[in-house]
């Protein structure tokens, strides 16, 4: 039987062994004790602290998120539409179109150094600048006129002002001016040839090899749009139809009636060998369609025909129906 006293007497190991095994079991006792009574003997009051404690952290773990959300979600202003002239609009002006800064700071500097904005086509030179941005601000740029060519202005002023109109000045040095002017004209008109007058009505002037001069006879064309007409027609190739002389700026409508086109076939376009630049000259391809021509035969092959291309963002059925008498493969 054994009896507490016969732990004094058994070895010094066993009784450190024996030891260790009741601290051990003590220690045990008492954690199993504190966590059991941790967890049950919760009040209410310490159980609502710990759920609002939590309900904190999540809190703040929303919130840091929702920072890193704004951070990354930078507002981008959007783009205005309005009409504008690239000669004369403002920085801020500029900017609202959507351009940046740097491209802002490049039209000044253009301008600056003496750059004139002449056409829409112009501004698409401008750096940095996709086809996206030009075709949607392609309709709203207005050049004025006060940019065109100084010559272009005064042979127009000279077309549009009437025989006599220098004789209604009211300074007698102008009078005298106009008067010497007159005399100069009046044997100028006598020294015409009497194919030179105008053409009556019903009568028509055939437009495919037409010169300065018989383009003269039509009534409402001097020489300045006969000048234009001329070069006009060696840019395209040859006219198809006579509305297309409504192409050129400010052209008068009732001069129509005396004109009518033949039937000889306009110089054509290759546009399977034609470079980029080339295509470009005519005035019926832009930049960007020649460049697309050049991509589609460089990816794909040879044209056949030009509405191969009429998927083409940068051609609309307009463009190939009119451009379509001056192509060849």
């Amino acid at each position: 039987m054994f009896r507490l006293s016969d732990l004094f007497y058994l070895p010094k190991s066993d009784r450190k062994a024996l030891a260790v095994i009741l601290t051990a079991a003590l220690a045990a006792l008492l954690v199993i004790s504190y966590c059991g009574t941790d967890t049950a003997g919760t009040s209410a009051d310490e159980r609502t602290e710990q759920d609002s404690l939590l309900q904190m952290d999540g809190q703040l773990v929303a919130a840091s998120r929702d920072t890193v959300t704004r951070y990354y979600a930078v507002p981008v202003e959007k783009a205005e539409r309005f009409a504008f002239d690239p000669n004369t609009a403002d920085s801020t002006q500029l900017l609202r179109l959507g351009l940046q800064p740097w491209q802002v700071r490049s039209i000044y500097k253009y301008r600056a150094r003496g750059g004139v904005y002449r056409k829409k086509e112009d501004f698409a030179r401008l750096y940095g600048l996709t086809v996206k941005q030009y075709r949607e601000l392609e309709p709203y740029i207005r050049i004025s006129r006060d940019y065109q060519p100084a010559a272009d202005y005064v042979k127009a002023s000279r077309e549009s002002l009437p025989a006599d109109a220098h004789d209604k000045m009211s300074s007698s040095a102008a009078k005298a001016d106009s008067l010497s002017a007159a005399l100069r004209e009046e044997r100028h008109d006598n020294a015409r040839p009497a194919s030179s007058h105008k053409l009556q009505a019903g009568q028509t002037l055939r437009l495919d090899h037409a010169d300065e001069a018989a383009l003269q006879q039509i009534p409402g064309i001097g020489p300045y749009y006969a000048h234009r007409i001329v070069d006009y027609r060696e840019r395209l190739g040859g006219f198809v139809n006579k509305q297309q002389l409504m192409e050129i700026d400010g052209f008068p409508e009732e001069a129509l009636a005396y004109i009518e086109t033949g039937h000889e076939a306009v110089k054509k376009l290759n546009v399977n060998t034609l470079s980029v630049t080339m295509l470009s000259r005519h005035p019926y391809i832009s930049y960007f369609q020649a460049k697309a021509i050049a991509d589609y035969r460089r990816l794909i092959g040879p044209i056949s025909d030009i509405s191969q291309l009429a998927t083409h963002r940068d051609f609309s059925e307009q463009d190939i129906e009119r451009l379509r008498p001056y192509l060849s493969y």
